[in-house]
């Protein structure tokens, strides 16, 4: 394993924690108010800490130096994000987070076919069993 994959996979740990503890929260912050009141003051909080991380880093000025390609995809990958929070917080108001959160994560099974169709990244068959094991587990969850 690369230093590069293994430095992933740490990242990427560190982000499950989050996003766990993210659902925790947020079923508990939204469960008296407007699911999209709550998704707005979240996404104050979220602007505010990463751009205060980006002054933090001097990392501003390569702003002026993004293509408009990356800048069209971030966009888009802001939009998708904005989406997906806003339906994310209404399920998580009138549902189980115990249930709604691996039903969200079934989303890997898109993100599986979109990144072989759009990225090209190898099917290998451990994708798709491991794929295919974590959609079984949400399945027996939702049942």
């Amino acid at each position: 394993m690369s230093d590069n994959e293994a430095n992933s996979l740490f990242y990427a740990l560190i982000s499950a924690f989050f996003a766990a503890l993210t659902t925790i929260f947020a079923k508990i912050g939204v469960e008296a108010i407007n699911p999209n009141l709550a998704t707005a003051i979240r996404t104050v909080v979220i602007l505010v800490m990463v751009w205060g991380w980006v002054f933090a880093k001097g990392q501003l000025d390569t702003l002026l130096t993004i293509n408009p390609k990356t800048m069209l995809f971030l966009i888009f990958s802001g939009l998708s994000t904005g989406l997906s929070w806003l339906f994310y917080f209404r399920a998580l108001q009138i549902g189980k987070a115990s249930l709604v959160a691996p039903l969200d994560k079934s989303s890997l099974l898109l993100v599986l076919i979109f990144s072989v169709l759009f990225l090209k990244e190898p099917l290998t068959l451990q994708v798709i069993l491991g794929t295919g094991l974590i959609l079984t587990g949400t399945l027996v969850l939702i049942r």
